[in-house]
């Protein structure tokens, strides 16, 4: 094997170009049919951690965590002082992964809240065991991803949550009608390592890596203070934790296509799509008990169920209950939405309208960026809202009747509709939608002071 460039030649210029964290494979159709099992790389036999800590390699992998930014890990590295770090210990890193002696150190535990009031867990690794980590998903993903199903879409390259919402769209169209909605209990809590392990084994040969991972697995968490051993589970925050993952539950994907299901899987979210109720109760009792006994995961017996799936949702979207069966943005999603947006406009939180616009902004350019697959126009009308809240913060804002008249005059209201509004006995909220507070802040001011669009072109 040619011998790689010695370690202090790292060139750890930053900023970083915008390329994805892993290699792209070629775009596949998402309407092919069951994946290709391909031969392992000789990589994937002997040598794989060479080419793991080849200079190239790391360096993209330097750069893909950099880009992500992301907190500290326990011993306090930010990503800012990751590249002076990195180059300093990374001879004796490298010694240490080659030879297959380097421990992992424990990831610290965050906890951020679920949409349904419950919390998730979230294990930030230090920023170096996150070089590393990225590292061996860069050599692993080109291998792995092409063996996995068709039928699976998340955290992989080339595909996305709204390639997962068509295609079951498409199902539903075709005549499936009830779908099997299949909610993994804590599921990456509960990875059983020595399951992962094996399969992880039958595909790559070089034990220094098997070791490594595995040391991934078993780091443990710090958690306030307190050290925790870890004997089960993939901790969310990872670079590699989502091919594990995807690993785990491809299993689940060729038990489902031995059956001859239609089913997308997105991650942990999984749902079938059968013709009758009937059948989806009988789908249902099997898959749970391949699920638990077979894969020792836990199905939520609470929030798995056999409906219609516009009474269900996946991945933030629903279909209409029409002929055309139009997807639309699930109920809880504006919820959550509207939630977050009464958030940044409070109306007292005292700040000026345009950092409030400032801060909102990207929120909701990423919003609409997901949402507007949508095929009605919620994100037009919430645009909509959006804007109302934000006079009514501007009224509120003005405080008194004097300065309310005088801001109305100079955003050039006229006299009347200015003194109509305020000498109205209305509150704030229906003031916001009144004509004086139209005129005063109308689309193209909004535009101005850096409101973005939430319209898009709709999806064919």
């Amino acid at each position: 094997m040619k011998a790689s460039r010695p370690p202090t030649q790292l060139t750890l210029d930053l900023p970083m170009p915008g390329e994805g964290e892993a290699p792209r494979p070629e775009r596949r159709e998402v309407e092919a049919g069951v994946a290709r099992t391909e031969a392992e790389s000789p990589a994937g036999v002997e040598r794989l951690m060479e080419a793991i800590c080849d200079p190239d390699n790391i360096e993209d992998a330097l750069k893909a965590v950099a880009r992500n930014k992301g907190a500290a890990g326990v011993d306090g590295i930010t990503v800012k002082l990751l590249p002076a770090v990195l180059a300093a210990r990374w001879p004796e890193i490298e010694g240490r992964l080659l030879t297959g002696r380097y421990r992992p150190d424990p990831v610290r535990r965050v906890r951020i809240p679920k949409p349904d009031g419950g919390e998730r867990n979230l294990g930030i690794p230090t920023v170096i065991d996150r070089v590393i980590q990225q590292a061996v998903l860069q050599r692993l993903q080109p291998l792995w991803d092409p063996t996995f199903s068709e039928y699976s879409f998340g955290f992989r390259p080339g595909r996305n949550a709204h390639q997962a919402v068509a295609r079951a769209q498409a199902y539903v169209i075709e005549g499936y009608g009830h779908v099997v909605d299949i909610d993994l209990a804590k599921f990456f809590d509960r990875v059983d390592h020595d399951r992962l392990m094996a399969r992880i084994a039958a595909r790559v040969g070089d034990p220094r890596v098997l070791r490594l991972i595995r040391g991934f697995l078993r780091a443990g968490v710090l958690d306030g203070g307190t050290f925790e051993e870890s004997w089960e589970g993939t901790p969310q925050g990872g670079p590699l934790s989502p091919l594990l993952s995807n690993l785990v539950l491809d299993e689940l994907d060729r038990e489902l296509e031995r059956r001859g299901h239609r089913f997308v899987r997105y991650a942990d979210d999984c749902n079938i799509y059968v013709r009758s109720e009937r059948a989806g109760k009988r789908v249902m009792r099997s898959m749970t008990r391949f699920i638990e006994r077979r894969l020792k995961l836990q199905v939520n017996a609470q929030k798995s169920a056999v409906d219609r799936p516009w009474r269900r949702s996946f991945l933030g979207f629903t279909l209409r209950d029409e002929p055309q069966l139009r997807r639309r943005i699930a109920d809880k999603a504006v919820a959550r939405f509207k939630d977050r947006v009464r958030e940044l406009t409070a109306r007292h939180r005292g700040i000026g309208l345009e950092r409030m616009i400032r801060e909102l902004a990207p929120f909701l350019r990423g919003w609409a960026g997901y949402f507007t697959f949508s095929q009605l126009r919620e994100p037009s009308s919430l645009e909509g809202w959006v804007r109302r809240r934000l006079r009514c913060v501007a009224w509120v804002q003005w405080k008194t009747r004097g300065a309310r008249y005088r801001e109305l005059k100079r955003l050039n209201v006229s006299e009347r509709l200015a003194s109509e509004a305020i000498f109205s006995p209305k509150g704030p909220w229906r003031l916001s939608s009144c004509e004086a507070m139209h005129r005063a802040f109308t689309k193209a001011r909004f535009r101005r002071l850096g409101l973005p669009s939430m319209e898009a072109t709709k999806p064919a």
